[in-house]
This record gives structure tokens, C-alpha cells and sequence, in this order.
């Protein structure tokens, strides 16, 4: 189903509900349903009102780490098509905000490419202060979930005005976290470069944010095949540990969906960033169609 047709009368008498991050799961949806069971086939998970399903006695599972490969080769083709662009030589030091599945392969891919890494992450304990972040990176990356709760080390407008004011003259700004992550009404005025695949108020996002970015995508740096399926598996197991069924391996069968392979020295993120300039009213039918990236 599309996700403006997934209602309460749509899901009522469901066991499970499977989503992904456009549908919004709360008590609005789920008050009268018999789901017991609900699996994003996400990383992000704040897109589910977590705390109604616990109340309530619905589990609820994010799948952690599926996607986290596909957003890392995100990262590297925006590096690597931001040199080509701009500058001589690869850019000495890389922030890396977030440290969890997908930061740490963000650092350690940095790191093979011979850059200085950086890394912030206080709920781990791990890493520098962000302003030292700001003042010494030449790159800055986003890769936390989007908290606005004191209590959780809140990320909303992590990257504002006053952290931007901070960084280093023409730093480059990256998001493939959440928009929420970056106020990006201060990033544009900052005059810092930044690439943004992820939005606030997505798929309306801001046509002056949009046309600003060095390169914008539709909130598909996790999209690969690999992904995909790894989600797709971190459900079906919840599902059968939940009901007590069968296990299915879908690695026994072939994905039939349409594909495009990563080409290394191709770059395929000005062509995804040029589409979606042309045609941001069709944020939601871009990211729909967009080719899984193989590899």
C-alpha cells in the first residue's frame, strides 16, 4: 500500500504492520487495531510514536545497521564529487557526528582514504566536544537519529546558527541523517557549502535550500539492494520470533526489482541532484522510482 493509504480503517484487523519512514505510526493509527507487532524496515525509527506501542503492548522493531554500507558509499561519492569540483587534493580533516552503524564505517572509510577523522558522539562517550568538530573539520557529517527530548542528547538543529558560525570558513555540511538534524534555513545563510539528502519538512522541502545545495538527493543514500534486504530480513525474523513461525533466508532468492550499479569515477549523485532540481515537486515519485544502487 502507499503510505497516505495506510490508515486506522486499513490496518484494524492487522497482527502486524510493516512501514517505512513516511508512515507515521501513532495512536491515531493503531487505537482499536489488533497489531501486536510493528516493523519499520528502517534505521530511523521517529516516524513511531515508541512510546503509545510499550503502553499499550505492541512491540516495535527498527532494523539498525541495514543500510548502513549503501549510506557510507553515499558519503564517499559526495567527497569524492566535491574534490573533483573544488579542490586539488583531498580535504585534510572529516567530522563525523554520530557513531553508530553508519558513522563508524563513515570514519573508517575516511580514515583508508587518508584523511584525519574526527568523531562526536556523547551518548557513547566517544570522540571530541562539537564545537572542536566545527573549528578544525574541513567536512562535517551527520549520522544521529533525530531526538528532541533533553533527556536523549537532543540532535534537533544540532547543526544551527551558532555551530555553524563556529566551523571553519567553507566547510563543507553533509546530511544523510534526518532534516531536522540541520536547520537549514541557517546553513543557507551560513555560505557553507552542504549537500543534504535528507530534509526538513520532506517531501515540501525548500526550493532556496534546494537550489543552494552543492548536491541534494531524495532521501536515498541507503537505498541499495544489499539494504533492502537486510531490512527486509530484520523483519521477517522479528516475525517469525514474534508468532513463532518458520524462518525464511531471502538470501535463497533473487531480488527482481529494478537496479543500477554503482560505477566507481561515475558521478551519479550530480545526476540524482540535477533530476531532483528540475523536478522537486516530484520529491516523493523520484525517491519511488529511484534504481536500487547495486554493490
Amino acid at each position: 500500500m502507499k503510505p497516505e493509504k495506510i490508515d486506522a480503517s486499513a490496518i484494524r484487523d492487522a497482527d502486524i504492520l510493516i512501514v517505512r519512514t513516511r508512515t507515521k505510526v501513532n495512536e491515531l493509527l493503531l487505537k482499536g487495531s489488533n497489531v501486536q507487532l510493528v516493523c519499520t524496515a528502517t534505521i530511523g525509527y521517529d516516524h513511531i510514536d515508541t512510546a503509545f506501542c510499550e503502553s499499550h503492548g505492541i512491540r516495535w522493531m527498527s532494523c539498525p545497521g541495514c543500510n548502513a554500507q549503501a549510506v557510507c558509499d553515499y558519503i564517499e561519492e559526495a567527497i569524492d564529487e566535491y574534490v573533483q569540483a573544488f579542490t586539488p587534493a583531498l580535504p585534510q580533516t572529516i567530522g563525523v557526528v554520530g557513531v553508530g552503524h553508519v558513522g563508524s564505517k563513515v570514519a573508517a572509510m575516511a580514515e583508508r582514504k587518508g584523511m584525519r577523522v574526527l568523531l562526536n558522539d556523547p551518548p557513547k562517550g566517544i570522540g571530541i566536544s562539537l564545537d572542536k568538530i566545527g573549528r578544525n573539520s574541513d567536512i562535517i557529517t551527520f549520522h544521529v537519529p533525530l531526538k528532541n527530548s533533553p533527556a536523549e542528547y537532543p540532535t534537533y538543529h544540532l547543526c544551527d546558527e551558532a555551530f555553524l558560525a563556529k566551523c571553519k570558513p567553507g566547510a563543507l555540511i553533509i546530511n544523510a541523517a534526518r532534516g531536522g538534524v540541520v536547520d537549514e534555513e541557517a546553513l543557507l545563510r551560513s555560505g557553507h557549502p552542504f549537500i543534504l539528502d535528507t530534509w526538513e519538512g520532506e517531501p515540501d522541502i525548500n526550493p532556496a535550500v534546494l537550489n543552494g545545495a552543492f548536491r541534494a538527493s531524495m532521501h536515498i543514500a541507503g537505498y541499495s539492494v544489499e539494504g533492502k534486504r537486510n531490512a527486509s530480513q530484520m523483519c521477517l525474523n522479528a516475525i517469525a520470533e514474534q508468532f513463532s513461525l518458520p524462518k525464511i533466508n531471502l538470501s535463497a532468492y533473487p531480488y527482481l526489482g529494478p537496479s543500477a550499479a554503482t560505477q566507481k569515477g561515475e558521478p551519479w549523485l550530480d545526476a540524482i541532484s540535477r533530476s531532483l532540481k528540475a523536478q522537486p515537486e516530484n520529491f516523493e515519485a523520484l525517491r519511488k522510482d529511484y534504481p536500487l544502487r547495486e554493490g
